[in-house]
């Protein structure tokens, strides 16, 4: 006989925590957690590259219902981040069912469920939840060649941590967050190490610090002050959304702070003129580094201002047309799929899969339901992610609102979002983010085929709470 739950959620990465959480706070012993990996934790359980961590402070990027008193520095390391959320979930682990890859999902109507085939069995619940997030599957470039280099290929959100690069010669493909805090760490470990850099990316200094043992004693006993604390960090995060729309002087600022950062830590020369950014700042993700400039300053690392075409032999080729040759290993730091999850072509609804569905770019009223998907809700999607604020905010509004559908479902209600209601949400995305700094250029915030925006929410982590965070049943079937 085929298991049936009340709910069923795949992912255990911050979204899917915090519902099994929340849910189970409010009594509900009818939920299951499918994760394809061994451990809780989603992007922070892989990856461990070295220099990995947030670039939103500690204080904000925890869940609001579990804040943690002695986080280590202001900008956590992905390694304590990691351990939170492990701690965090600890009362729900049985929940959890590790090392489950999900391989369909079919809507069946006449049961009023979801059937669920995963790569160990299937299930049937009332509810579906998809927590993948957009972090999830790392983007891996077709380049000639790439397949016969007869060295290490590793992306770095697959990095082992015995992987020792000390001494060899590395490519680091690509300049965006990840390469900006591996690239340091890399050469301080002695590795020869060349970046090949497609576009420059925009840095702002990280101005990261410990907090005192004295500061974290006071957290842990002190509730009012760590709260006060983290009002205050939301606060400035919050002020930082002005500085995404075009033309606004907070913009002009921003942009002068990041250029005052290039100059004060690289030379004029060409290498300065190599690592300024030709896009308006804000128009892909900004990074936070005190030693990503200072690294190729020094000569420790090397760039080369183009992208790379192709691999031949053991030489990387760039557009330029130079070649490093003699390498031991080439590093993708090429980011993630976030136009859609893969999970969308296996996700069967009432009249198509979910990838069909969203084959014009990804699409959800409330950032959470999608017509056609009764009784399927999706965190962390369409609309879901901040370009200056901590992602637990957004995911927790959503859960919020998922939890309010989730009490209709359990008496007895199929909930399938009206076409309509989607289609006004959409457009009203499309309004707030006209003016922004997003609208003029190409980025994985925006879906590559529509040029739409699809990955931000175009406004504060206040303003997608206060029209997201309630479930609102006028806008489903009856």
């Amino acid at each position: 006989m085929t298991e049936h739950v009340g709910v069923c959620v795949v992912g255990a990465g911050i979204a899917g925590i915090g519902l099994a959480l929340r849910l189970a706070a409010e009594g509900r012993d009818d939920v299951v957690v499918l994760e394809r990996r061994s451990g809780v934790g989603g992007t922070w359980r892989d990856n461990v590259y070295p220099g990995v961590a947030c670039d939103i402070p500690a204080h904000l990027y925890s869940y609001s219902f579990a804040p943690k008193a002695d986080w280590s520095t202001r900008f956590p390391e992905g390694a304590e981040i990691r351990r939170y959320l492990e701690a965090v979930a600890a009362p729900i682990l049985h929940r959890v069912r590790f090392d489950t890859a999900v391989v369909g999902a079919r809507w069946d109507a006449g049961g009023a469920r979801w059937a669920i085939r995963t790569d160990r069995g299937e299930l049937t619940a009332d509810l579906l939840v998809l927590a993948v997030g957009r972090l999830a599957e790392p983007q891996v470039p077709a380049l000639p060649g790439l397949d016969a280099f007869p060295g290490r290929v590793v992306h770095t959100a697959r990095w082992t941590p015995d992987l020792d690069l000390a001494g060899r010669r590395v490519a680091v493909v690509g300049s965006g967050a990840s390469a900006v805090q591996l690239v340091p760490r890399l050469a301080d470990a002695g590795a020869e190490v060349t970046v090949l850099q497609r576009s420059a990316p925009w840095v702002l200094p990280r101005g990261d610090h410990a907090y005192s043992a004295a500061e974290r004693a006071r957290f842990a006993i002190d509730d009012a002050h760590r709260a006060a604390h983290r009002a205050e960090l939301l606060a400035a995060q919050e002020d930082g959304f002005a500085a995404r729309r075009l033309g606004s002087p907070e913009l002009g600022a921003l942009r002068s702070a990041a250029i005052a950062h290039l100059d004060e830590q690289v030379p004029a020369g060409p290498l300065r003129s190599a690592l300024r950014p030709s896009a308006e700042i804000g128009c892909k993700r900004i990074t936070l580094s005190d030693d990503f400039y200072p690294a190729l300053a020094s000569g420790a690392a090397r760039l080369e201002p183009s992208a790379l075409v192709a691999v031949d032999g053991a030489a990387a080729v760039a557009a330029s047309g130079r070649r490093t040759p003699d390498l031991d290993a080439i590093v993708l730091a090429t980011g993630f799929v976030t136009e859609r999850p893969p999970i969308a072509a296996a996700v069967h609804g009432t009249d198509g899969t979910l990838a069909a569905a969203w084959r014009d770019g990804m699409r959800a009223y409330a950032s959470v339901a999608v017509p056609g998907f009764p009784n399927l809700f999706v965190l962390d999607g369409p609309n879901a992610a901040l370009s200056h604020n901590s992602a637990f905010l957004v995911i927790e509004a959503q859960i919020d609102h998922v939890l309010g559908a989730a009490e209709h479902v359990r008496r007895g209600r199929v909930l399938e979002v009206d076409a309509a209601a989607e289609a006004a949400y959409t457009a009203r995305v499309a309004a707030r983010s006209a003016g922004m700094v997003w609208s003029g250029c190409d980025s994985w915030y925006r879906d590559a085929a529509t040029g739409r925006l699809t990955v931000l929410w175009p406004g504060t982590a206040e303003s997608f709470r206060a029209e997201n965070g309630a479930f609102d049943p006028a806008a489903y079937a009856a």
